[in-house]
């Protein structure tokens, strides 16, 4: 039988690696003692054989064969190494990064040098419990990551001045390009955006791309010349500049309002508890990167960007907004608010496409505010300034002009002798700074610079480093009158409460205590792939080769990353069948809009850029049509048949009709329904007859791994969810990353960035900040594809599928499966269908969601993509006797609903409807309900023995929306 081979090691001689790859000395005669596929696989060889009985079939490989369209199929072993033991793995990929260059980088340009506090790496970053936990779109058991994203909400709110913030974004270019889309949505009929020459100019590289997806000119000039008139929606300055100058805006901004425009600062947090603040002096929003409050440069991230803004914009507001709402019991709860998933219900409607947001990283933020306080931050600050200013001092003093008055941490600096020579100089001590193409240098103070640091860096300017304490004794580091912030922030008890370790830890964990997490149970949501994120795939993550370094340092301090993207670009070409990839994308929503601005580059330099008909299936991912909108293609829906497929017919009429205009079609393989499409290579066909490209969402590409591919079914380009398939952990709804590859007639058009060169010879601009998107958690699915190598890969395909089918077909009877292919079998999810259960018992599926919770799981996706149905996905790494609990629960629900349907619990009182029951309430002294406290809180044996308890009742969000709050609350509104 074919699953035996799941426990053996991998046999046959190992695949030859290119010089500088490996340094592993591998055997095929002496066994291997430590093998990690089959603990990254939950069923053991019984359990397939068990499973397989129930599903009536023979073999693991007679299911595929079911499953599985044999004209797609990959009929070759992956071409990539063999599996590595955990040990072996992490010593090669030490020496695949050892030749990066932890140098000392004064850069700046948005990244700083800051200190992870230990607590916070050891008790967040490290933690299962707070980054294996999903997107909390069920917040009764996703109180604890909400408390602490309201806490990053407040810190933005509260050092910007503004009083809306959202929850995240993907960094600081994203979130300015967001904000362009915002005022341009505000400002209707103005197509101008006026940006400052002065910005960072990765965020400039950012803001082009997408402006010139959007429609929206963007103009890049002096502030001090811009034209106001009635063709501008916006303007982007920032606060302080990409010089380090701090100047005055207030009377541009009154100048930007007075022409009906808006304004948008681009500007820094720890500034700010030092700077007077944006909302203060003019502007309507506010972006920036919240790095340096706590989290690595990381080669570019990822890091959590924020954005804040006034009352009047928060219907524009991207991405997600956490508010403060009631549960059933009248007590405060905390939900998303707003644009929740509003991608997926609005599709092409949507003013965003956000999906993944930086959610663990705005944790780590947030938490670095509520470590510090704000007398904390100001103290960071304060130091800061103290160093930019005594370097400046020193230099002056040294006979260097310094060119700015007013700054903050960064000294432009004209050096009396050239810059060659301090750049010699600067080399010879390991140290980076910015040199601008006019001769002057940058030098960027951060929080881990130390006083030694500072002596180096006169030194490097021809002074001496004795020179520091008596020059840092003369200088006068306040701000005039003009700049001084004068406001207090952070004034909410819980950035003053936490200050001993000891009670800073207890409440990370009282925090990490109210959410479910893969460290509980299985979390079933279909199209999301919550599989194990294993502790070796993790460990690289913090290593200070991988984490200390900074975006922009010189490409030959690199080439431990250099060498990581180009395996992993390798492995991910071979997987997916494409000629090239990037990993610039650092989302899958990013993922998807640069797939398609590379085929609209691709098609305006043949002359068909009047190729804007985006075709979508209905069964395509919800993120699709806005991500197409926010590409500038019109989109036009395809029809799926009775059977969840693809309508062929419709698809064909649509392609033919508008084929002079068709740009591309995006396609979600296997479906969003959960089936292998038996037409998807005429699909394709008729695309490319018609002369448009196929754009294939690969965020089901778990389901394909090792059994098909991509680029071999007439895709031309398809992006992958590395935080998905390739094990990077959702942190709670970020990080993500999501690369794409593509045909090789699209590979000169990958983006590239303005600092950094990547990308092809056609490149169109930068999608993110950084040159490679998050690159520090990509060595995350680099370990996961050498740990699993070529047979394990295959093998997790044929699991999750196999897992997938099993709990289809235990649940059938009592909940029936919507689609399956043909052959009655699914791929690595299914959508059930309760439907028919509201109108005997009033039950819908929101109601069987919320009951799950009492019995210790996370609920399916709800109502998506069918309204009102629940669409699970059990993923690989699942045993089945968690499968087993699974699906007790929910024919125990079924149960429950029947007592309904026959009367015997009433529609307006029974455990589904009251759903979830906290302990609170199970403990009341009065219990009024039709069923026993017993039924409500251990409905099942088995739950008594791992209880998970809601931190809140069923929580209102229509009040939450009403009521839109989304900074920290006061203390007295938590009584009732």
């Amino acid at each position: 039988m074919d699953v035996a081979r799941r426990n053996a090691p991998a046999s046959g001689a190992p695949q030859a690696r290119r010089t500088g790859e490996a340094r592993t000395v591998t055997s095929t005669s002496i066994p291997q003692p430590d093998v990690f596929t089959p603990r990254h696989l939950g069923p053991s060889d019984s359990d397939v054989e068990a499973m397989l009985k129930v599903l009536g079939y023979p073999s693991l490989d007679a299911l595929i064969d079911a499953t599985v369209p044999s004209n797609i199929r990959f009929n070759r072993p992956l071409n990539l190494p063999a599996a590595l033991s955990e040990q072996e793995a992490l010593a090669e990929f030490k020496a695949m990064v050892a030749p990066n260059q932890v140098w000392r980088s004064f850069i700046g340009q948005g990244y700083y040098g800051t200190h992870t506090p230990a607590v916070i790496q050891r008790n967040i970053l490290e933690n299962p419990g707070w980054y294996t936990a999903y997107t909390p779109y069920q917040a009764e058991i996703a109180q604890g990551r909400l408390e602490a994203l309201l806490n990053f909400q407040t810190t933005a709110i509260d050092l910007t001045g503004l009083p809306l913030a959202s929850a995240s974004l993907l960094d600081e270019g994203t979130a300015a390009a967001e904000a362009m889309q915002m005022l341009h949505a505000a400002r209707s009929g103005r197509d101008v955006f006026l940006v400052a020459d002065d910005c960072h100019p990765q965020t400039i590289d950012v803001v082009k791309a997408r402006g010139a997806a959007r429609g929206i000119t963007v103009t890049v000039q002096p502030a001090a010349t811009f034209t106001l008139d009635a063709t501008v929606c916006g303007v982007l300055i920032q606060y302080p500049n990409t010089f380090g100058s701090v100047e005055d805006y207030r009377a541009l901004c009154d100048r930007v309002h007075a022409a009906g425009a808006l304004v948008v600062a681009a500007t820094d947090l720890l500034a700010l508890t030092l700077l007077a603040p944006p909302g203060e002096w003019g502007a309507d929003v506010a972006v920036g990167n919240a790095q340096r409050f706590g989290v690595p440069f990381g080669y570019g991230g990822p890091h959590a960007a924020f954005l804040t803004t006034k009352e009047d914009l928060k219907r524009l507001m991207p991405g997600r907004i956490i508010g403060v709402s009631r549960d059933s019991n009248g007590r405060p709860a905390m939900r998303m608010a707003l644009g929740t998933r509003e991608q997926h219900i609005r599709r092409e409607k949507a003013t965003s496409n956000i999906c993944t947001a930086q959610v663990l990283l705005a944790v780590m933020s947030g938490m670095y505010a509520v470590f510090h306080g704000p007398d904390g931050l100001a103290r960071i600050a304060k130091r800061v300034h103290h160093l930019a200013e005594t370097f400046a001092a020193g230099a002056r003093a040294l006979g260097h002009a310094v060119l700015h008055e007013v700054f903050f941490d960064t000294v432009r600096v004209s050096p009396k002798g050239g810059a060659s020579a301090v750049k010699q100089a600067a080399e010879a001590r390991k140290i980076n700074l910015r040199y601008f193409e006019d001769g002057t240098i940058g030098i960027s103070m951060g929080e881990t610079t130390t006083a030694a640091d500072l002596g180096d860096l006169l030194a490097v300017f021809g002074g001496t480093a004795s020179a520091v304490d008596a020059t840092a004794k003369g200088v006068d580091p306040r701000f005039d009158e003009r700049f001084r912030r004068t406001s207090a922030f952070l004034t909410h008890p819980v950035f003053h409460t936490h200050r001993s370790e000891t009670d800073f830890q207890r409440y990370v964990r009282s925090l990490e205590a109210k959410d479910l997490s893969l460290v509980h149970s299985m979390i079933s949501l279909g199209s999301c792939t919550m599989k194990l994120n294993a502790a070796a795939e993790m460990f690289p993550v913090t290593w200070p080769e991988i984490g200390n370094i900074h975006p922009f340092a010189p490409v030959e301090q690199t080439q431990g990353y250099r060498a990581l993207f180009d395996k992993l670009e390798g492995a991910l070409g071979e997987i997916t069948g494409f000629h090239a990839v990037s990993l610039q994308p650092n989302a899958g929503s990013q993922g998807e809009y640069t797939g398609l601005l590379v085929i609209r580059a691709y098609q305006a330099a043949r002359g068909e850029g009047h190729r804007t008909i985006c075709l979508i299936p209905q069964s395509a991912h919800g993120t699709n049509p806005a991500s197409a909108v926010m590409a500038g293609l019109n989109v036009v829906v395809v029809k799926t048949d009775p059977h969840g497929n693809i309508d062929v017919a419709d698809l064909k009429a649509k392609a033919e009709q508008h084929a002079a205009s068709l740009s591309a079609l995006m396609v979600t393989y296997p479906s969003t329904h959960g089936v292998f499409e038996e037409a998807i290579t005429e699909i394709t066909e008729v695309i490319h007859r018609c002369g448009g490209q196929v754009y294939l969402d690969g965020a089901n590409m778990n389901a394909m791994v090792g059994l098909c591919r991509p680029g071999d079914i007439g895709a031309d380009v398809c992006h992958l969810n590395l935080h998905k398939t390739f094990a990077i952990p959702h942190g709670g709804g970020g990080p993500g990353v999501g690369p794409i590859g593509v045909a090789e007639h699209l590979a000169p058009f990958l983006p590239g960035h303005v600092v950094v060169k990547t990308g092809g010879a056609q490149a169109i601009g930068a999608v993110a900040s950084a040159p490679w998107g998050s690159a520090s958690v990509v060595p995350i699915s680099m370990m996961y594809i050498m740990l699993l190598g070529s047979e394990g890969l295959t093998m997790s395909t044929k699991i999750a599928i196999l897992n997938a089918n099993y709990v289809a077909k235990r649940l059938d009877a009592e909940y029936p499966v919507l689609y399956k292919g043909k052959n009655g079998t699914i791929a690595h999810e299914c959508i059930v269908d309760p439907r028919a259960l509201k109108a005997t018992s009033g039950i819908d599926a929101g109601d069987i969601g919320k009951r799950l919770m009492d019995y210790g799981f996370h609920a399916p996706t709800i109502s998506f993509p069918v309204h009102d149905t629940l669409m699970i996905e059990p993923t690989e790494s699942e045993p089945k006797a968690e499968l087993d609990r699974f699906v007790d629960a929910l024919l125990a629900i079924r149960a429950e609903i029947a007592l309904v349907e026959s009367g015997a619990l009433p529609r307006d009182d029974n455990p589904l409807v009251n759903a979830p029951h906290t302990m609170e309430h199970c403990t009341a002294d009065a219990w009024t309900h039709a069923y026993s406290r017993e039924t409500a809180a251990f409905p099942l044996p088995w739950v008594r023995e791992h209880k998970f308890w809601p931190a809140v009742g069923r929580v209102d969000n229509a009040y939450g929306d009403r009521n839109l709050v989304c900074a920290c609350p006061p203390m007295e509104a938590y009584s009732v």
